[in-house]
């Protein structure tokens, strides 16, 4: 009896435990959607806090589309053919997964705007300074 209870007990939290592809997949697509969120208010504080500047705000808004280009680019470069279906079940993950790394390295090249950079970096250009 002590077998059988282990094992349903075993079995049990196997279940608890164990997502379905489709589940993984939405969960990747929520992770990358909260990154892009992220993303999105980094964006508008510079946008916010750098108003004054319309020379760099207007570069600002040309670098994220040329990003968002390159984000774009980047996906299909690494998963070219037309038919996604050719990547199995697994690929929405692995695009959503792709897209929130990518998404993670801007933030952090963007937070530079916000946090500022190390004072003494003489090529600071825009960024502000800690001090």
């Amino acid at each position: 009896m002590k077998k059988i209870l282990i094992i349903f007990i075993l079995i049990s939290s196997q279940q608890i435990i164990s997502q379905t592809q489709g589940e993984m997949n939405e969960k990747a697509k929520i992770d990358y959607v909260k990154t892009d969120n992220k993303l999105n208010s980094i964006y508008n504080q510079i946008l916010t806090e750098y108003n004054s500047d319309l020379l760099f705000i207007q570069n600002l808004k040309k670098a994220q589309r040329i990003w968002v280009d390159f984000r774009d680019a980047e996906v299909e470069m690494k998963y070219p053919s037309i038919d996604k279906s050719e990547y199995g079940s697994i690929f929405p993950m692995c695009k959503w997964m792709y897209l929130t790394n990518l998404t993670e390295n801007r933030i952090k090249k963007l937070n530079e705007w916000i946090i500022g950079i190390e004072e003494g970096d003489v090529c600071k250009g825009s960024n502000k300074q800690n001090d």
